[in-house]
């Protein structure tokens, strides 16, 4: 593989490109589920080919191919130099990219488990104990659950002269149980909604979330959930568990520092951002007790961000995003942080695939843990709500104002939680909200947690985040009903 990158790359310069990267992709995957004691998915697909990235006369162009013969790479090689020349017609200044080392290195993730390796009957077979037990409860109109595992192996070359050979594995697994009732539709997953928890690691990770163990408590409060009143309406305090906390994140932090998004050069998913250049080290994105990182390194956790390079062949880097409050820093490419006058990019430029160009893609965005016990914010609430598990999510195009609705709520009386909510939902603009965050829990209640499904690009390039966080509390936040149709 390390020859197909060479003969791309030994293509392209004789072609004239004056600058070249090569990425050759071999991925693995396996998806299962299972809907009511049925298999409702068992897939397992490979995908190999490469991808060539080039900068002639002042302007990128890409081309990809999985026909991996000498003819069909330097077909993909001079394809990808003949768009650059034709894209150089409309530009309107030449790309200039941050300077950066070459690296000759090898990468991979820790696993104690090749999922791979697991039969799939033995799998299932562990879902469908998960899905039975949640059907036992009654009032359970539908049980799911799922599992996918991920293999990929990636080869990155450089004209200035990177090798970098990297392994990532990924596995995730989760439930949910549905109860439908007079019109009106609940729902408890676990570990999280959306799949789950994703992580990179092996089959170890589903063996630790007991599955099967939580499968009846996630049924009964999904059944319990018809019966509770609904979420009151008006201005509370709100806590927040890791995994909400963790999408509050993503949203309402993570968009909106792609500085691609910031300078206009990505707007086709999810829009732009309200970030602007002149609010660099000088807005007071939150308050004092929040410090947020963007961390790809491996001993920042096992995150579905984190890899050893990106695929520019930068390395993982920490970027503080907001230090205690005050906005500190975008995520760059090499292109990007020489257009704001940095001196080198913080790495996190990622693609889907073979056949996708790299985009500035968050890495782990973690809100970093504060001092407090979980049992000592509840006790030190008056009046509150506590919501767990992300149902729906809606921001604006320049992630400034949102809404969210979560599975279940808890109403706080006097530091107790004294009854079950349905339907909470809470709603602000991102810096107020922020700001008003006053506690977040310790490190023991810190979990980097995996969203595998980040949407980007035209056309779409679906990525793997992680977001490290743990419950907080914010004051003076607007709650509601959500939809639950």
């Amino acid at each position: 593989m390390e020859d197909w990158a060479n003969l791309a790359l030994d293509t392209a310069t004789a072609r004239g490109a004056a600058y070249a990267d090569v990425r050759v992709i071999d991925v693995r995957q396996r998806e299962l589920s299972t809907k009511n004691g049925q298999v409702g998915t068992m897939i397992e697909s490979e995908s190999l080919g490469l991808g060539v990235r080039v900068i002639a006369d002042g302007a990128w162009g890409f081309a990809s191919t999985d026909r991996l013969t000498r003819r069909g790479i330097e077909k993909c090689a001079a394809e990808a130099v003949a768009i650059a020349r034709a894209s150089a017609l409309a530009k309107r200044h030449d790309v200039v990219l941050a300077p950066e080392q070459s690296y000759v290195d090898t990468w991979q993730s820790p696993f104690i488990k090749d999922p791979f390796l697991i039969p799939v009957d033995r799998q299932i077979a562990l879902l469908l104990d998960a899905d039975g037990e949640m059907r036992k409860v009654a009032g359970v109109t539908l049980a799911e659950t799922g599992m996918v595992f991920r293999r990929r192996e990636q080869w990155f070359a450089s004209t200035i002269g990177s090798r970098i050979h990297q392994l990532k594995m990924q596995s995730g697994a989760g439930i949910v149980a549905s109860c439908f009732a007079d019109g009106e539709l609940q729902k408890r997953s676990y570990p999280n909604s959306f799949g789950g928890q994703h992580a990179l690691r092996g089959y170890e990770l589903v063996e630790e979330l007991d599955l099967v163990g939580n499968a009846r408590r996630v049924a009964e409060e999904a059944v319990a959930l018809h019966k509770a009143p609904q979420c009151p309406e008006g201005v509370r305090t709100v806590l927040l568990d890791g995994s909400q906390v963790g999408l509050q994140v993503h949203e309402s932090i993570g968009h909106p520092i792609e500085l691609d998004r910031v300078l206009g050069m990505e707007a086709n998913f999810a829009g732009t951002s309200f970030l602007t250049l002149d609010k660099l080290n000088t807005l007071r994105y939150a308050s004092e007790h929040v410090t947020v990182v963007a961390d790809a390194r491996l001993e920042h956790g096992p995150g579905l961000g984190s890899f050893g390079y990106d695929d520019e062949g930068v390395p993982a880097q920490c970027t503080h995003i907001i230090h205690q409050g005050q906005f500190t820093g975008y995520l760059t490419s090499r292109e990007t942080a020489a257009s704001i006058g940095q001196g080198r990019s913080n790495g996190t430029m990622r693609a889907e695939s073979w056949n996708r160009l790299p985009l500035i893609r968050m890495t782990n965005i973690s809100l970093l843990p504060g001092s407090w016990k979980l049992d000592d914010l509840i006790a030190d609430t008056d009046d509150g709500i506590y919501m767990e598990t992300n149902r729906s999510w809606s921001i604006d195009d320049r992630r400034y104002h949102f809404q969210f609705g979560t599975e279940i709520g808890w109403e706080i009386k006097g530091g107790k939680k004294i009854r079950m909510l349905k339907n909470p939902s809470y709603s602000g603009i991102t810096t107020e909200f922020w700001n008003s965050c006053d506690a977040v829990c310790s490190r023991e209640h810190w979990t980097l947690w995996g969203t595998p499904n980040c949407g980007k690009g035209q056309p779409m390039q679906t990525m793997g985040t992680g977001h490290g966080a743990a419950p907080a509390r914010f004051r003076n936040v607007r709650v509601g009903i959500a939809f639950s149709r």
